[in-house]
C-alpha cells in the first residue's frame, strides 16, 4: 500500500492540465513513490511509466529524430490519437529530455510527469524550452503530520494549544522525539529496529553523496565537498561566515561558495536569508544554514538537543512559505519569521520573558504575529508546541 503524501493533493488538480508535472527534490524523499500513486489514480488505459535509471528506457529517448521517439512510444504501447500520459523517473539522465517533453506537448499534446533530482536544474539541463510549459513541485522529508501518517498512529493531532493536556503531550512526545531523532525519510520511518534506521541513514548520506555529488557534481575535490556536508550538519542554525568556512576546508572562497549553492540547489542543506528593515544595527550578510533531515544531522553530528529541535522546526516552516530569520548585533533575535508577517521563536522550554522580548521585537518589525515554538509541555498561554506546526 502506498503511503499517502500531503503533496499529492497540490498535485492532483493539475492531472489533466496541459502542462508537465515536475516534481523534484533530494534523493530518497518519495518521489518514485509519489509518481507511482498519481499513476494508478489516472483513469485512462493509455499511459505508460518509464524508469530512467534503466539504461534501455533512456535509450528510446536519445534519439536525434524525435518521430522515431514516437515510434518508440507507439511500440511500448501508446496511443496518440488520443490524450496519452508519459511518466519519466530520474529525467536527469537524459540529456535531451526538455526538448522531446516540449515536442510532444507541442505536437501531440501529451500529459507529462516528471520526476528529477535537482541537480538536473543545477546542470542547466531545463532550459527554458519549457516556459509556460511545465509546474514545478517540490518533495521534502515527511512533515510530523504525515510521519504520524507512516506510522498509523490512532489519533488526531490537537488544532489548537489550549487543547493539549499533559496526558495529551505524553502521548505524542515519543513520536515526536523519533521524528527528530531518525528525521522524516520515508525508509527511516517505516524501519522498527534503531539499528535498522541508523543504518538506513548511512546508505541515504552515501547515495547522495554518490549519486548526486560524484557522479553528477563534476568536481575536482570531491573529498572535500564531503568534509563540508559534515562541518554543516554540526552547525545547524548557525550563521555562515563563508571567509571562516572557506579558511577551514583550504579552498577559495569562490569554491566554497560554488560548494554551498551545489549542496542547496540539491536540497541537502537551506540557507535563510536575513529579514532587513534597512537599519544599520542589523546583522545583514550572513545566512543562517539547515539541513534538510535531522535524521542526518543526529546520525552523523551527535548535536544537542537545541539545535536539532530548531532544525525539525525548520524542516516543516519550510513547507509553509517563505523563511528569514531576524538578528541584532546588540542580541535581539527570531528564529524564523514566515512569509515576512509572523515571528516564529524556538524554544526547548520558554518562560515568559521569551514571550515579551518576542513580542516587543515583533512589533518593532511591524510584523502581524508571533509564536513561541516549544518543545516541552508548558502552562504558558502564547505558544505553540514544534509537532503542531
Amino acid at each position: 500500500m502506498i503511503k499517502p503524501r500531503f503533496l499529492f493533493k497540490k498535485i492532483e488538480p493539475y492531472f489533466n492540465s496541459p502542462e508537465a508535472v515536475i516534481i523534484t527534490g533530494m534523493r530518497r524523499t518519495g518521489k518514485t513513490t509519489l509518481m507511482n500513486a498519481i499513476y494508478q489514480k489516472i483513469e485512462s488505459d493509455n499511459k505508460i511509466f518509464m524508469d530512467l535509471e534503466n539504461p534501455l528506457n533512456r535509450k528510446y529517448l536519445e534519439e536525434e529524430n524525435y518521430e522515431r521517439i514516437k515510434n518508440s512510444f507507439e511500440f511500448l504501447g501508446v496511443d496518440f490519437t488520443g490524450r496519452a500520459f508519459i511518466f519519466l523517473d530520474e529525467i536527469q539522465l537524459v540529456k535531451n529530455l526538455p526538448s522531446v517533453v516540449k515536442y510532444f506537448i507541442d505536437h501531440y499534446q501529451t500529459k507529462f510527469f516528471l520526476t528529477g533530482s535537482a541537480s538536473f536544474y543545477l546542470k542547466n539541463l531545463f532550459t527554458e524550452s519549457l516556459a509556460g510549459r511545465k509546474y514545478i513541485f517540490e518533495l521534502f522529508p515527511l512533515s510530523f503530520s504525515e510521519f504520524l501518517l507512516f506510522k498509523e498512529s490512532l489519533f488526531k493531532l490537537p488544532e489548537y494549544p489550549s487543547e493539549i493536556t499533559e496526558a495529551i503531550f505524553d502521548t505524542i512526545a515519543p513520536l515526536y522525539e523519533e521524528y527528530i531523532a531518525f528525521g522524516g525519510f520515508p525508509q527511516v520511518v517505516l524501519k522498527t529496529a534503531y539499528a535498522e534506521k541508523k543504518k538506513a541513514l548511512e546508505e541515504i548520506f552515501s547515495s547522495f553523496f554518490q549519486l548526486e555529488v560524484v557522479q553528477l557534481g563534476d568536481f575536482r575535490k570531491n573529498e572535500v565537498i564531503r568534509d563540508l556536508m559534515l562541518l554543516l550538519m554540526q552547525r545547524l542554525g548557525s550563521m555562515l561566515d563563508i571567509q571562516k568556512i572557506a579558511k577551514e576546508m583550504e579552498i577559495s572562497r569562490p569554491t566554497t561558495e560554488e560548494y554551498l549553492s551545489f549542496l542547496e540547489n540539491t536540497y541537502f542543506i537551506k540557507r535563510i536569508r536575513p529579514f532587513s528593515m534597512g537599519k544599520d544595527s542589523e546583522i545583514r550578510k550572513m545566512a543562517k544554514v539547515y539541513i534538510c533531515d535531522t535524521g542526518l544531522a543526529n546520525h552523523f553530528a551527535k548535536l544537542d538537543r537545541g539545535p536539532l529541535f530548531e532544525n525539525s522546526v525548520f524542516q516543516n516552516m519550510r513547507l509553509k512559505g517563505g523563511l528569514n530569520y531576524y538578528q541584532r548585533k546588540s542580541g535581539g533575535e527570531i528564529d524564523f519569521i514566515l512569509d515576512k508577517k509572523t515571528a516564529y521563536e524556538v524554544k526547548i522550554m520558554p518562560d515568559i520573558s521569551d514571550i515579551r522580548k518576542t513580542e516587543r521585537l515583533a512589533g518593532e518589525l511591524n510584523l502581524q504575529d508571533f509564536k513561541i515554538v516549544a518543545k516541552n509541555y508548558t502552562k504558558l498561554q502564547g505558544i505553540v508546541y514544534g509537532f503542531m506546526l
